[in-house]
Formats: C-alpha cells, structure tokens, sequence
C-alpha cells in the first residue's frame, strides 16, 4: 500500500543523461552505452521519504526535437519533473525556455507541479561549460516554476538518489 503515487517527467536536451540518471536510479548501476530514446520510456521505482511510501512513475522522454510534439501528452496528469542539461554542453541548458513552455501550456495555473533544475554529468569537471552558479542563477531567474537546482553524476552516483527524493517531498509536500 502506498502514501502517494506520482507521475513525473524527465526532460532535456538529447543526450544529457536522462536515460542513464532514470537506470542509476532505478538499479544503482552506471551503463554508459545506452540507446537514444525513441518518443518516450517508462519505469517504476517505489521509495520511502519522510516516512512515506510513495510509488513514483516515470516518463523519460527523447531529446531531439523530432519527439517534442510527444511531451504536451504525457505531461498531462504528471505531478512534477525534473529538467536536465548537460554541464558540459552550453546550449542544453540555453534550452530551458523551450523545454518550460511545452509544460506550461499543459499545466493550469492551480496545478502545483514542482520542476527541479539538474545540471547532470557532474563528474566530468575539467570538460565543465556551465558552472553551478551559472545553473543556480538560470535555475532561480524561473522562480515562478522551478523549485529547486542540483547537480548529480550517473556515473558516480553522486546525488541521483538525492535528486528523486527531493523532487518526491516537494511533490508530497504541495499534496497537503
């Protein structure tokens, strides 16, 4: 039995690591080499914050452009998302405006939906592009629909778990 269900979405640039951010946190492994994403995947990961058992649905939706028109039909029904770009790519986080304004036109303006700004690939420093003032900055210039900024690595694991938990308490928190 569970507290909450909640229907999330991923979304970003392709090839930002949001394939490879879902399955680190889904098994705890690294896989470098995964697919493209054609339209959208979806898993189910149930975890326990705040001492609740939420089940969390999760949409992880292709990059490329070519997909975009999918996203307005699967963000219906979601309760929150988490948006991720690539620190060491510039104009994957450039993209933000594009990417919040497909979700806008679905979400209504009493709909609490909690959006977090993730800077992924956090390990590959030296190749680094965006700074996390820079992500925080971007993040907190959209106030209004995004809630919070971390910066996680698939790789090493660093802050995945983290990033879905903080996302599921703002998404319980706003159910009250």
């Amino acid at each position: 039995m569970y507290d909450a269900t909640f229907k999330i979405i991923i979304f970003g640039d392709g090839g930002c690591g949001k394939t490879t951010l879902t399955q680190r946190f889904l098994t705890n492994l690294f896989v470098p080499d995964q697919t493209m994403t054609i339209g959208v995947d979806f898993e189910v990961k149930s975890l326990t914050v705040d001492e609740q058992k939420v089940k969390l649905q999760i949409w992880d939706f292709g990059g490329e452009e070519r997909f975009r028109f999918l996203l307005p039909t699967y963000v219906r029904g979601a309760r929150g998302g988490l948006f991720l770009y690539d620190i060491t790519n510039f104009s994957s986080i450039a993209h933000i405006d594009d990417w919040l304004s497909v979700i806008q036109k679905e979400i209504r303006a009493e709909d609490l939906f909690p959006i977090i700004v993730v800077g992924g690939k956090a390990d590959l420093v030296e190749s680094r592009e965006v700074s996390s003032a820079e992500g925080i900055k971007i993040a907190k210039r959209r106030r209004g629909t995004v809630k919070g900024f971390i910066e996680t690595s698939s790789k090493t694991g660093e802050n995945v778990e983290k990033t879905f938990e903080a996302l599921t308490r703002l998404m319980l928190d706003e159910a009250k």
